[in-house]
Formats: structure tokens, sequence, C-alpha cells
């Protein structure tokens, strides 16, 4: 195994960049777009019946699309936005559009899991629609937020061991490559193992910060 230590850093890097940028984009555009399905829905601040069924049909219609047809679906758009289809950077592309609807959809779920109470209580206060928002809605929902979010993660880090598909490279094609091509099982093992290591340590990070800010 010494001897792939170079390739191993490489391909630990690789996963690091798909899942960074996914990252990006679930917290840049996920969390947006989530807040927006929320507040847009039957019942809540701004409820648009139009503007909800749009969010919601683009949201399902990409969660809904097997990963790796997304992926081989995605290449014109791919190529037009990073001007390749081959590469980390390429495969980043498919995993951010997913990254932005999985999140979505769990902050959406955070939100609507916060007491009607709470938005009652500071519209009774005299609250503005945005102050009930930053104020009130989004501190009760973070830590579900936290946790979502680090649901997604683990997510994207399962997501991208498969973009070998189209040379992202990443620790899932490095093991298929040199593990199970070259019939390295023990080289495959330790990589499965470092793969559960990340995860869990991820996990145990989300689910100390959720405590930390749950203040219930």
């Amino acid at each position: 195994m010494l001897q792939y230590r170079a390739q191993i850093g490489e391909a630990i890097g690789e996963t690091f960049m798909m899942v960074g940028i996914s990252l990006a984009a679930a917290i840049l555009l996920g969390f947006p777009l989530g807040t927006l399905m929320f507040l847009t829905s039957k019942g809540q601040l701004y409820e648009h019946r139009g503007w909800s069924a749009v969010l919601n049909s683009a949201v399902n219609i990409v969660r809904s699309f097997p990963f790796l047809l997304l992926v081989v679906f995605m290449i014109p758009l791919t190529r037009l936005i990073v001007g390749t289809a081959i590469g980390t950077l390429a495969a980043s592309v498919p995993l951010a559009i997913v990254a932005v609807a999985i999140y979505s959809r769990f902050v959406e779920q955070s939100l609507l899991e916060v007491p009607r109470g709470v938005m009652e209580a500071a519209r009774a206060m005299g609250a503005s629609k945005l102050a009930i928002i930053f104020k009130f809605l989004l501190v009760e929902a973070r830590s579900g937020l936290v946790l979502g979010l680090t649901s997604s993660t683990i997510s994207f880090i399962s997501y991208s061991t498969v973009m070998g598909v189209v040379g992202g490279g990443g620790v899932g094609d490095f093991a298929i490559r040199y593990g199970y091509q070259r019939f390295e099982t023990e080289l495959m093992v330790a990589v499965i193992v470092l793969m559960i290591i990340l995860v869990q340590g991820i996990q145990f990070a989300g689910n100390a910060i959720s405590r930390r800010l749950d203040k219930r």
C-alpha cells in the first residue's frame, strides 16, 4: 500500500474538491431554495401556489433522476460551464446540482418542524416578515439545518465515489482501478476503512454542533 501513497493522496484531494464544491452549492443555492419552498407553501408567509409547484417539481425531478444517468445527461451542460466533460471539476457540476436538490429538501423539512407557535408569537410581537424568517424561524431550525447538512455531506461523498465514469477521480475511482481491477483486496479494504472513518468523523462533528445549537 505504501507504493500508492501519492495516488491515494491525489484521490483524497479529488474527493475533497468534488465534495467541497457540492457543499458550497448546497449552502449558497440549496439553503435559499429550501427556504423559498417552505415560505411559498400553503399557509406560510409568502404562500404562492404557482411558485411552490415550480420549485417542488424542479427539486423532485433532479432527485428522482438516477445519478449516473444524470451525469451522462448533463454532459452538454457540463461542457458548456467548464469547457470539458472530463475531470474532477467537470464531475463536480452534476454533483453540485444534486447537492442543491438534496439539501433544499432537508432545509424545507427542518423549517416545517419549527412549532407554529414560534411564528404566531413573533407575529403577536409585531415582527415583520423578514424578522420572523431571520430572527425566529431560522434560529429555531438551526439544529435541524446542521443535521441536514451533515447528512447531505455524507450523501455527496457517496455520490462522488462513482464519478470515475466521467474521469472525475476520487477515492472510489482509486479503489476500483487499483483495488478491484488489480485484485489488490487489501488496498480496497483500506480505502473502504478510510471512507468509513471520514464519514463517522463528519457525522460525529455534525451531531456535536447540532446539540450545541439546540436550545430546546
